[in-house]
């Protein structure tokens, strides 16, 4: 069997993505989780005092909520959860500090990925995160998570050699560039993603993983010898790979099961105030001008912690486990729909 470099002495295209991956193969690793700081976090039951994996999965589940209800892309999801596994791997945190640390992680992660206009407000996100912690904890809270991680965001990660490999396998092919669906692939990382486990594989085995389980779907003998050319160039052993396709399997497998919402096209669907929406940015949402109904009275916004140190648990934010008509669309992008709460009016 041919190696890619052999086949890619014709393509100039093809032996730039070969260049290109070398160089991701070799950043990695730097941006890998601790694995010391992953199995303790593993090996920890629920309590008040750190983080278990539920916890971490649950705060996983609402970082893709506030990505697409600000429709921002795959890109900053999974970004977002890579800083966030590093950090977790290196600090004893507080199940409490949780919600704050998470919204930093996707506003650190939208600043890196996103266009400066498509980034949503702290005061937004504050709000639609219910993360109950106020401007000035968020910036503490950057700030230390920035200098723990030496500033390095621009992370090499699974969604990369995913985009990546998928282009290279499209490069050698004859087949339909339609029958390698990458949105199906992203959605499946997504899957893998919600669970702390995967976050100890190397990116680009992980990747590869998705890439091979997809390919062998397709029954497609082409498609298989240039995703195990790719598995030789980036040196991924037959082992490591056996071990974690088995794992990826058994992950979608779950999600496919019918004790786990199969992913659809349903859309996420959040039910917030009218005051609540007039304060969203425009393009987030759209309130008919409507006029005003007196009422006897209003109740007052809770006010927000004024310091980290008393910011609520994780569970008081998004919700760790959605609803489960809403767990189907987890994993696919589409814009939320909001809806304006009926208020019950009641004689003065």
């Amino acid at each position: 069997m041919k190696d890619l470099v052999a086949m890619d002495n014709t393509s100039n295209e093809a032996f730039k993505l070969l260049k290109q991956l070398n160089v991701y193969l070799e950043q990695e690793y730097k941006y890998q989780p601790k694995e010391k700081g992953l199995i303790l976090i593993e090996s920890t039951a629920e309590n008040d005092h750190t983080i278990c994996p539920r916890l971490r999965n649950g705060k996983v589940e609402d970082l893709w909520s506030l990505t697409n209800f600000f429709a921002l892309s795959m890109e900053t999801f999974v970004l977002s959860v890579n800083i966030l596994d590093r950090f977790l791997a290196i600090m004893k945190v507080k199940p409490k500090h949780l919600s704050c640390i998470g919204v930093c992680c996707f506003l650190l992660a939208a600043q890196v990925v996103e266009e400066e206009c498509n980034i949503p407000s702290v005061h937004d996100i504050i709000r639609i995160s219910q993360c109950k912690c106020t401007v000035s904890d968020l910036k503490r809270m950057e700030k230390i998570i920035s200098e723990k991680l030496h500033f390095e965001f621009q992370a090499t990660t699974a969604l990369t050699f995913l985009h990546l490999y998928h282009t290279i396998v499209l490069c050698h092919s004859s087949e339909r560039k339609e029958l390698l669906n990458l949105e199906k692939l992203e959605a499946q990382l997504k899957a893998c993603n919600c669970r702390l486990i995967f976050s100890k594989a190397k990116p680009s085995v992980l990747a590869l993983c998705l890439l091979t389980i997809e390919v062998e779907t397709l029954k497609s003998l082409e498609l298989f010898e240039i995703a195990l050319r790719v598995q030789k160039h980036s040196k991924v052993n037959d082992a490591d790979m056996l071990y974690w396709r088995e794992l990826v399997s058994k992950c979608l497998a779950d999600y496919s099961s019918p004790e786990c919402c199969k992913p659809d096209h349903k859309k996420l669907v959040w039910i917030v105030s009218r005051r609540t929406a007039q304060n969203l940015h425009n393009s987030y949402y759209s309130v008919p001008e409507l006029p005003t109904i007196p009422e006897c009275g209003c109740m007052n916004e809770s006010e927000s912690e004024d310091s980290c140190e008393d910011m609520s648990s994780s569970e008081d934010s998004l919700g760790t486990s959605p609803p489960s008509d809403l767990e189907a669309s987890f994993f696919f992008d589409h814009k939320p729909k909001l809806k304006r709460r009926t208020r019950h009016l009641y004689p003065l």
